[in-house]
């Protein structure tokens, strides 16, 4: 199954989301804006990749199977749309049976319309720049990826005039409230595009001689891809300065518009934007950047918006005075969101002042924009501690925050490595080491997800922390590693792409066929993101061949195909999406009895296993191991929110017998480890 595809069935089952009439009616709003976020994230990369594999196959004539591929994404993604159009108009008339109504220009009060118009003057007009459209008028350059405009034409007595108008979202919110013209409680919202259409001859009137004037909403994708400058005048910062300004220029790959448009104007744009017979055109509806449904306001009851859950405390941090106490007592896992993330930030920011502390080294990824983990780092340096940062400045969409981070670090004086030029660092390490007495003591953080306090709360995501000199001096070397890369380290308890994660992978499953055809139990549990390396999916192919039996739990990708008798019948795939994002990474091989289980930072692509920087490590407390087996069986019971992967990639839900306990295994994962952490406490407090 091409990943490309595997991916849009991915998107579908967050479609699937919006539609499901059991989760609130707000946020199946927002599910609608995940969709329409993750849609342009792949037109910008994976289409983008796919449109430049068929021009260079093209010059050889051997792009056929490129080109069918690229058909059949297209073909696919207008399918999808047009469920999403139809979503989006069922959600819109359940929430006029809540009294809330998103309304466009011809549909209010003129008393609305007269507040409507302040409104613009006051709050919207000065964030209005519209560029007016003549025949030196480059639209390539000028229109921004993933920004939503107005395409607006005034017609005179004998002349017609043409411009861009910028939906502003950036200064103005995207969802506008009116004044209530009724006593009945209800909520009146208007999209800020229309706001804008309210006020188009504001814009216009004194400038330019026009008897109509309308509008017609466009938006464009560009190809993120870039090439890193290599000019070695500049630093590695500068150089990749100039190379995000390739995206801002970037060829488009999607072009969606409002399907009232008229041809006309259609066939111009196409022409101006230089759009070519394998480019998506998507005609639509009249708003796009259904992103911005994921900041939908809350409205209503509290029915309309999902419960919170309450928060899973940690008993070993909670008991102890500091983290470095509970640490070394024991090995601690936390699993985000159900855990603040807070445990992390304080870990860091007493390490920060810590008298004890010596050194922190962490990677950074994907932060927050307000980090308090950078100020952490930065509060560490100030308190004279040796801080190394590694920042991946490659982190795609993060590259100008990185970069941002990368120079205030710089300025106050930590020691901020790049790692290699070759390599992403996709790993999630920190290192605090501190000098206990007249010896040192390493404190490792290894986890699945980033260091950010923002996606901690809707990522799930193991964290283990550990004083295990089996784990924290592996750690220490893998920093060695990226400082001097030309050293192969040693690694018994740690896998490290690229050195001996492929290789340690290919093994164990290699292990788990020798002792199924030797008549020992045999199986593997896989939870990961993405499972798309044609080696590893062979692999299993023949693992399932050899009656090794295995379950795995995959949320985005996968082109393994299971089920299918005589290649893949012992393998069992199901996808779980729900309100939390599912991130981690783990894999457990039976080993004959003696079961190994890994989290991870790599997913079972190629990119992860040969060309990243990704750490994953064996869990020894068996304690923890058993926890995470435990959430890990959650997840594959899971007839709720669970899909199951078959190869037509069609999205049933799990199915269920009469009787069955039904099982949402992210709320029985919540309470689970609410048991295990009052069982802890208890255990502390009587000891």
């Amino acid at each position: 199954m091409p990943k490309e595809l595997s991916w849009l069935s991915f998107n579908a089952r967050v479609l699937q989301e919006a539609a499901d009439p059991s989760v609130p009616l707000i946020e199946r709003l927002r599910f609608l804006g995940i969709y329409s976020n993750n849609q342009d994230e792949f037109f910008k990369v994976r289409v983008a990749e796919l449109k430049r594999q068929v021009i260079i196959k093209d010059a050889s004539g051997d792009n056929e199977e490129q080109a069918n591929l690229l058909r059949q994404v297209q073909y696919m993604a207008s399918k999808y749309q047009r469920t999403q159009d139809e979503l989006y108009r069922s959600l819109l008339k359940e929430l006029e049976s809540h009294k809330i109504y998103l309304r466009d220009e011809n549909e209010i009060s003129e008393e609305q319309r007269q507040y409507v118009r302040q409104f613009f003057k006051e709050s919207v007009l000065k964030h209005i720049n519209p560029v007016i459209i003549d025949e030196t008028t480059d639209l390539v350059a000028f229109l921004k990826d993933q920004y939503t405009y107005l395409f607006v034409k005034m017609t005179g007595q004998t002349e017609s005039y043409y411009a861009l108008i910028e939906i502003p979202t950036d200064n103005v919110p995207r969802f506008v409230k009116l004044p209530c013209t009724e006593e009945d409680g209800s909520t009146t919202l208007m999209f800020l595009d229309n706001v804008i259409r309210i006020g188009l001859d504001i814009i216009f009137k004194g400038l330019f001689s026009f008897n109509t004037i309308e509008a017609y909403s466009v938006k464009l994708n560009r190809d993120a891809e870039y090439d890193v400058a290599d000019n070695i005048d500049k630093s590695l910062l500068e150089n990749m300065s100039e190379s995000l300004k390739q995206r801002l220029n970037a060829m488009p790959v999607r072009f969606a518009y409002d399907a009232t448009m008229p041809k006309q104007i259609v066939d111009f744009m196409l022409k101006e934007l230089r759009m070519s017979s394998i480019d998506s055109l998507m005609p639509g509806g009249r708003y796009h950047n259904f992103k911005d449904f994921l900041s939908f306001p809350g409205l209503g009851d509290r029915s309309m918006e999902n419960e919170p859950l309450s928060e899973v405390k940690s008993a070993p941090f909670d008991h102890c005075q500091t983290p470095f106490d509970a640490i070394c007592k024991g090995d601690i896992l936390l699993y985000y969101p159900y855990y603040r993330f807070d445990y992390f930030t304080e870990f860091l920011r007493q390490a920060s002042y810590d008298p004890k502390v010596v050194s922190i080294k962490i990677n950074i990824y994907r932060v927050a924009s307000h980090s308090r983990v950078i100020n952490s780092l930065i509060d560490a340096a100030n308190n004279g501690k040796s801080v190394t940062v590694v920042v991946e400045l490659k982190a795609r969409f993060d590259e100008a925050n990185n970069i941002k981070w990368a120079s205030r670090l710089t300025d106050a004086g930590v020691k901020v490595q790049f790692g290699l030029p070759t390599l992403k660092i996709h790993s999630k390490l920190c290192l605090v080491t501190r000098k206990e007495g007249d010896r040192y003591v390493r404190y490792a953080h290894i986890g699945t997800g980033n260091f950010n306090e923002k996606t901690a709360k809707v990522y799930t995501d193991f964290a283990l922390f550990t004083v295990n000199p089996a784990i924290a001096n592996e750690v220490e070397s893998v920093f060695e590693f990226i400082e001097y890369p030309y050293t192969r380290p040693t690694f018994n308890y740690l896998l490290v792409s690229p050195l001996n994660a492929r290789e340690r992978i290919t093994s164990m499953i290699d292990r788990e066929i020798t002792n199924a055809k030797n008549g020992q139990p045999a199986y593997i549990h896989l939870k990961i993101n993405n499972l798309v390396d044609k080696l590893l999916i062979q692999k299993l192919y023949e693992a399932s061949q050899a009656e090794v039996k295995i379950r795995a739990v995959v949320r985005g990708m996968c082109s393994l195909m299971p089920g299918i008798k005589g290649l893949s019948e012992n393998i069992y795939i199901t996808s779980v999406v729900d309100r939390f994002l599912e991130h981690p990474r783990v894999m457990i091989f039976c080993n004959g009895g003696d079961e190994e289980l890994y989290i991870t930072s790599a997913d079972w692509m190629t990119r992860n296993l040969d060309y990243r920087i990704e750490v994953g490590a064996l869990v020894l407390d068996k304690k923890l191991h058993q926890r995470i087996r435990n959430i890990v069986t959650l997840q594959e019971k899971d007839n709720r929110k669970a899909r199951v992967i078959d190869p037509q990639q069609r999205n049933f839900y799990a199915p269920t017998n009469n009787g069955d306990e039904i099982i949402r295994s992210q709320m029985a994962i919540h309470d689970y480890l609410q048991k295990v952490e009052e069982e802890e406490k208890k255990l502390l407090e009587s000891n």
